[in-house]
């Protein structure tokens, strides 16, 4: 009676760690790129969504979390469920057997794309992203750069054909908005939507209204 009842106790276990598993989970990661709003609203929105996230955030993006926005680092981290340090290459993420729903790097630089196209993991942030790819796993990258070059594309292209997402956070003028948080909004949503995650905050497309 007692082996069955140890049965018992580590199926009821294991069901109840199956249900605690079910809340998504997403890594987002910052890099030095401009745009670093877009990573903090990200994190807000998928907090609001109860995701559960896995926050890693460069040594560049620091320095531009501090020029471009209000927010302090510590701030910053308070907003994840998890904060790795980018050197830290033991971290779960790290891991193809640590299960998560995907990626987002937002913002992306093309720096970090050009180590994810060349399958260069020296730092935590593309090795996590090198193990979302090679799991078949969700990886968005929120490209910050602007003219492209040729290389620029030829890495864009080679991430795409290895099953990640390029995402450049383009401005969708038809919300007509109003600031700079409309289209933050917007392009976070976007994102996220990818991910099936509805963050009711920005206007759809719904066709041109009638007069």
């Amino acid at each position: 009676m007692d082996i069955f009842k140890s049965r018992s106790d580590t199926a009821t276990t294991t069901a109840s760690q199956a249900q605690q598993s079910k809340r998504r989970k997403i890594i987002v990661a910052f890099t030095g790129a401009t745009g670093s709003i877009l990573g903090v609203k990200t994190l807000i929105a998928l907090r609001q969504l109860n995701v559960e996230t896995h926050l890693v955030i460069s040594k560049w993006a620091e320095a531009t979390i501090k020029y471009e926005t209000d927010y302090t680092i510590p701030n910053v981290r308070a907003l994840a469920d998890h904060v790795y340090n980018i050197h830290d290459m033991a971290a779960p993420i790290a891991s193809g057997s640590f299960r998560v729903d995907g990626m987002i790097i937002v913002p992306c630089s093309v720096k970090t794309l050009a180590s994810i196209s060349s399958g260069i993991c020296d730092d935590l942030i593309s090795r996590a992203a090198d193990v979302i790819l090679k799991e078949r796993r969700k990886l968005v990258l929120a490209v910050r750069e602007t003219p492209l070059s040729s290389i620029h594309l030829r890495n864009m292209t080679t991430v795409t054909d290895a099953g990640a997402i390029v995402f450049p956070p383009v401005p969708a003028y038809y919300i007509k908005p109003s600031s700079i948080d409309d289209l933050v909004d917007h392009s976070v949503g976007r994102m996220l939507d990818l991910f099936d995650l509805d963050t009711a905050a920005f206007e759809r497309w719904g066709g041109f209204k009638k007069e």
